[in-house]
């Protein structure tokens, strides 16, 4: 039944839509399962044969650049101390080592902010509000969205190919290693993207 399930969905034009729904809003809200998409719809790819594991990353893609390109109108427009939250003296501080790095560091810090879910808001927003050139800007987190994409498809696509079990197993098994690389990938980079507290 589950298995009939979600081949429905992997059939549907529709789940590429709700998958490019989920990532634009994961660019605003961390708790919305954007990667838990874009792997489950790769490893569906596989397991099913649709939707083509080309058209889950160039959606995916897509749909990410849209939304950290949202966030990085929203700096520019409106600035880092419009909404209480961004008056927090962590949250200053962390928007402020950004906007140093930002200024030295423009591609390592865009590519690392797109791997951590917490980091990519900030960053987005800091780019935006310290005038980071929007060429620039657009040309560098369009490439970190276009990595990202293959980076999650391919998670999904190749934990199908290898897991048995069918596709539930490869869905579940591939969304558990997104998101136990997702971890990984936040411990490791987080500290460079935003300071520590002390």
């Amino acid at each position: 039944m589950i298995d009939d399930l979600l081949a429905g969905i992997s059939g549907n034009p529709w789940s590429l839509v709700v998958m490019a729904a989920l990532v634009l809003g994961d660019a605003f809200l961390v708790v919305i399962p954007g990667e838990v998409a874009v792997t489950a719809l790769g490893a569906l790819a596989v397991v099913h044969g649709a939707p083509p594991l080309l058209a889950v990353i160039a959606v995916a893609a897509i749909a990410a650049l849209a939304g950290d390109t949202l966030c990085y109108l929203i700096g520019r427009t409106i600035g880092l101390d419009r909404w209480r939250w961004m008056r927090g003296r962590r949250v200053r501080a962390a928007l402020r080592a950004v906007g140093d790095r930002l200024q030295r560091r423009t591609a390592v810090v865009l590519f690392t902010a797109r791997f951590v879910p917490f980091a990519r808001l900030a960053v987005n927003l800091t780019a935006g509000a310290s005038r980071v050139p929007a060429p620039r800007y657009l040309l560098v987190a369009g490439l970190a969205a276009l990595g990202w994409a293959v980076y999650q498809s391919l998670v999904g696509a190749i934990v199908a190919a290898v897991v048995p079990g069918g596709p539930v197993a490869a869905v579940v098994v591939s969304v558990v290693v997104a998101l136990v690389l997702g971890l990984l990938i936040d411990r490791l980079f987080a500290r460079r993207t935003l300071p520590t507290d002390r």
